[in-house]
């Protein structure tokens, strides 16, 4: 939990040099606040992950609604004065709407995208084998697309899905995101994002 957190992991993280921003996720509007006032001033931001499901409402993701995405930042935001970044689902919802919406409520920036909805068959036995959520390369051109949607909102963007290489970086970065977050790639490769840095100022030396 938090103050597990808190008391045993944190303490070990801040000894590296570079930002620290926690992902936070709860089940209620409550919940999100409550974990970022306990975490206080002890890192640099919050990344408030609204792909959750909202228990109070049958479990539906907080993130298809920007009246509940617009609350967890308001409620965060009178907990804190450090960034505050919203990170977007784009399933079954608009991203640009939820982001407009989490924007007017006090939040700093938007990530995206998370995961999709994704569903694997047993062919050999003719029913469902696996519903997750999907990652990876095949989720870049959509996460490319809500991107650029939402560069029209001048606010910080932090890009990510389905990030391999610089090239593919370079691309969030044309889109119109201020930064770019890896995933999958670490699970495969954790140096890649040192190997991603170092080749990016090949296409650009000002990165």
């Amino acid at each position: 939990g938090v103050k597990k957190f808190v008391k045993e992991i944190l303490p070990r993280i801040k000894k590296l040099d570079t930002k620290i921003f926690v992902n936070v996720a709860g089940f209620t509007v409550q919940e999100f606040a409550r974990i970022v006032e306990e975490i206080g001033d002890n890192v640099d931001g919050f990344e408030l992950n609204v792909s959750c499901p909202n228990v109070r409402h049958g479990g539906v993701q907080f993130g298809r609604s920007p009246r509940t995405c617009a609350r967890i930042v308001s409620a965060v935001r009178k907990k804190t004065k450090l960034p505050v970044i919203v990170k977007l689902t784009a399933n079954f919802c608009d991203p640009l709407s939820i982001a407009r919406s989490c924007i007017d409520a006090g939040a700093d920036g938007i990530s995206l995208i998370n995961t999709l909805h994704g569903l694997a068959f047993d062919i050999t036995k003719k029913r469902p084998l696996i519903v997750g959520g999907l990652s990876g390369p095949a989720i870049k051109p959509f996460a490319l697309y809500c991107v650029y949607r939402l560069r029209q909102l001048k606010v910080p963007i932090i890009g990510g899905g389905g990030i391999v290489s610089a090239r593919d970086a370079y691309e969030f970065i044309l889109a119109g995101a201020s930064a770019i977050t890896l995933g999958s790639i670490c699970l495969r490769d954790p140096y890649a994002p040192l190997k991603i840095i170092k080749e990016l100022k090949k296409f650009d030396n000002k990165l």
